[in-house]
């Protein structure tokens, strides 16, 4: 669960790509997170996952999706990252009828930033890869709450609970 938090994060300020869809069209932009936070005077949900189109991860899309007009109304956009390409994110948003933005993370210089790759040791052999991770950010673009290595599967609920006023 999202804990208050200690750590002294700010969102960057070099550029990320963001791929949504609008109107049937995907968009890629390249933006600013510490600049839109301060244009949208709302908050940000910052969230880390591994791959695209793996049950943990699709689990936690559809579920921010699903709640995605509860986080709105606490103030709260909610940007989902991966190191998957532009084209991934297309195809993930498109099978799992996504309205969350996801950041195409192929140089790792979010994940880097927000040091979320970490050795795993999968089946024995030791791997670096992307610890399941979501960061809070609240309208001044300062970090209310952070959670490394979440379980996936309602972790949403949880985090309502706990922004919820």
């Amino acid at each position: 669960m999202a804990k208050p938090t200690t750590e002294n994060l700010t969102l960057p300020e070099f550029p990320v790509t963001v791929v949504r869809e609008l109107d049937g069209n995907f968009v890629h932009d390249e933006i600013n997170l510490k600049e839109m936070i301060s244009n949208t005077n709302k908050g940000l949900i910052l969230y880390f996952y591994p791959k695209d189109n793996t049950p943990g991860c699709t689990t936690q899309a559809t579920e921010f999706t699903a709640h995605l007009n509860d986080f709105d109304e606490l103030g709260y956009d909610i940007i989902g990252v991966s190191r998957d390409s532009v084209e991934s994110h297309e195809k993930f948003i498109a099978k799992q009828d996504l309205n969350i933005a996801l950041i195409s993370d192929t140089d790792e210089k979010l994940c880097q930033y927000f040091d979320v790759i970490k050795e795993k040791n999968m089946y024995g052999k030791i791997t670096l890869g992307l610890v399941r991770s979501a960061f809070v950010f609240d309208t001044d673009g300062t970090l209310t709450h952070a959670q490394r290595n979440l379980r996936a599967k309602g972790y949403t609920e949880r985090l309502l609970e706990i922004l919820a006023p």
